[in-house]
């Protein structure tokens, strides 16, 4: 039987040879971005200059984007935004939540939550005075600690060390009985599987576009507001475009209605068109597709790296109905052995602290031929002891 991704395979520029399986850290550059990028510059910044804001629909972008992004995260038209850092989205979001339940002080995470996220609840909450704090328990006990005083509940969907997965419609429920707003983010789901922030009533979402939705190097991110919730929000971030009518120019802010009020900078045209073409190879798939054909690739690899790898520990859940579309294993020298896969092999993988390699599952351009492949190049590293190269222990910037 073939494959439903034999056609979007030929969407993506990969290099000869490579077997990426880093697409949850940066994905792969679609066929249609750099002809995008090239008609931008030349016909639309080229030609039309300042008039391109209006004739090529610049300034609609973050709106237009935002929609082609919901039908991917189960979100209505007129309900996600982009713009800006996945940070600003995940801070815009959090207080926006806490402004529902002002009367409460504590954000509950989970000690899995990726640290940016948690960075940036700490420094908001320090803005808004000493009583408020951040309460952070291990993943399985979210649910236990949900309770009337609770503010928000800011959650990854996604483990990003491990892949374990949160129940999303579960949680969210839980947290309504008592009426704790919460806030997901999609960074290491968007794009990798099936969601449904409508269907599961969530409250806020973020995520950023440059991993699973493969938009590239700091490609924006976008924020979702459920729409029972969008005009009664105030934004802590007000940005002058997220006026009402940000070329009247007044002094005083008025929020602009709906989801268009999280806006906050110019759109950065450059790198959303670009996003918008790679969102292009969307066009016809189905989510439930990508999660089925991402299982069984993923699980052919636990099969085959244990098999001829009984000294690495699968760090993430054996079931694949627990995990999101990346599968982790433990080794006391991770760092050494990605090296050695990319450098000697071609095998793109990552590393994270402190003792974890990381590959995701993608099957809008990785058969399965190169999954086997992958997992065969890493049984030769740790055979003949391949990592065990002083330079391959030697950190780089970015790991």
């Amino acid at each position: 039987m073939s494959s439903p991704f034999e056609t979007t395979r030929q969407r993506f520029k990969l290099p000869e040879g490579v077997v990426y399986l880093d697409g949850n850290s940066l994905g792969p550059t679609p066929r249609s971005a750099s002809a995008r990028l090239r008609q931008l510059v030349e016909d639309e910044w080229g030609q039309l200059l300042i008039r391109a804001w209006n004739q090529a629909g610049w300034m609609e972008q973050p709106r237009h984007v935002g929609d082609r992004i919901g039908r991917l995260i189960g979100a209505a038209a007129g309900s996600v935004a982009v713009g800006d850092t996945l940070s600003i989205k995940i801070y815009q979001a959090l207080d926006a939540a806490l402004g529902l339940q002002p009367d409460r002080r504590v954000v509950l995470s989970d000690r899995g939550n990726f640290p940016g996220d948690l960075y940036m609840a700490e420094g908001l909450l320090r803005s808004r005075g000493s009583d408020y704090r951040l309460k952070l328990v291990e993943p399985e006990d979210v649910g236990g600690a949900i309770d009337s005083s609770v503010a928000a509940l800011m959650l990854t969907q996604v483990d990003y060390r491990s892949g374990r997965l949160h129940d999303m419609q579960g949680l969210t429920q839980l947290a309504h009985r008592f009426d704790v707003p919460v806030i997901w983010d999609l960074a290491h789901s968007a794009g990798a599987m099936p969601i449904d922030l409508a269907g599961c009533d969530a409250d806020f979402a973020a995520g950023c576009t440059y991993k699973y939705l493969n938009g590239g190097p700091g490609s924006p991110a976008f924020i979702y507001v459920a729409p029972r919730l969008q005009d009664a929000v105030q934004p802590a971030l007000a940005g002058w475009l997220g006026h009402a009518q940000p070329f009247d120019f007044d002094l005083d802010y008025r929020p602009a209605p709906g989801v268009e009020r999280m806006r906050v900078g110019t759109p950065p045209v450059l790198a959303m068109s670009v996003l918008d073409a790679a969102l292009g190879v969307w066009d016809g798939v189905n989510m439930e597709d990508v999660r089925r054909e991402s299982i069984e690739l993923s699980e052919m690899f636990i099969r085959e790296v244990e098999s001829h790898c009984p000294m690495l520990t699968l760090a993430s859940p054996r079931d694949p109905a627990q995990r999101g579309s990346q599968v982790s294993f433990h080794f006391e020298h991770s760092y050494a052995v990605i090296q050695a896969l990319i450098h000697r092999h071609q095998v793109i993988g990552d590393f994270r602290a402190p003792d974890i390699m990381r590959f995701a599952f993608c099957p809008l351009y990785l058969s399965r031929e190169a999954v086997l492949r992958g997992a065969q190049a890493i049984a030769l590293v740790l055979r003949d002891s391949e990592w065990d190269d002083p330079k391959f222990a030697i950190r780089a910037d970015v790991t």
